[in-house]
């Protein structure tokens, strides 16, 4: 929303040189605004992978994380983990023709594994409504881990539309539409090393799918 400021997982605001150094791609649309530079996010997937490493140590760790958004985040965070891991992958679609959750999830990709007894970290690229979130950790709970956390790089509370439980956090952000280190619009974007806003309908693309 306008005025909302980044905050980072203590909600203290970003420094503006932190926001401000992240540079959109050469030769797209005006509409990108850059909210978190690749720097910074490399610096907070550090601090997350310490306070997880911590929080089980002694432990095996097993990552689910929720494609296609998160898996650069998956990756990264999980060489910051000094822990026994083990990682599967669940793609979920609860977009549609949207850019915004539904909440009506359909389980495009499945886990290989069962996670009954293990120590689950959910691994999400970002939390908005809370819907999908909630509703794939049901599902996962129905499967019986041991324990059940979520950690989310991103987190737009003003576009909460139920509660939703997060153990680790990155970045809290406007309730904007975003992309790059792995969320796309329409497929793109994803490869993006820094963290932009979009306002779709001034970008030269058509109306699609988000992540």
């Amino acid at each position: 929303m306008t005025g909302s400021k980044q905050r980072d997982s203590q909600g203290k605001p970003l420094k503006p040189s932190a926001a401000a150094s992240a540079t959109g791609p050469p030769g797209e649309p005006s509409g990108f605004v850059p909210l978190i530079a690749e720097k910074t996010i490399k610096e907070k997937v550090e601090e997350l992978g310490r306070r997880i490493s911590e929080d089980y140590r002694g432990m095996h760790l097993h990552l689910v994380s929720l494609l296609k958004g998160a898996w650069v985040f998956t990756a990264d965070l999980a060489r910051q983990l000094q822990l026994e891991t083990s990682i599967d992958f669940m793609e979920v679609s609860s977009y549609a023709a949207a850019t915004r959750s539904s909440g009506r999830i359909e389980i495009v990709q499945d886990l290989q594994a069962s996670v009954r007894g293990l120590h689950v970290l959910v691994v999400e690229d970002i939390c908005d409504t809370g819907l999908t979130l909630n509703r794939v950790c049901g599902e996962l709970r129905r499967r019986e881990p041991e324990s059940l956390r979520v950690v989310s790089l991103l987190n737009k509370p003003d576009a909460r539309v139920e509660p939703v439980g997060l153990d680790y956090v990155g970045f809290e952000i406007p309730d904007k539409f975003v992309v790059g280190y792995g969320l796309d619009y329409r497929q793109r974007y994803r490869n993006l090393p820094s963290i932009s806003a979009i306002t779709p309908h001034e970008t030269d693309l058509p109306d699609g799918k988000g992540t």
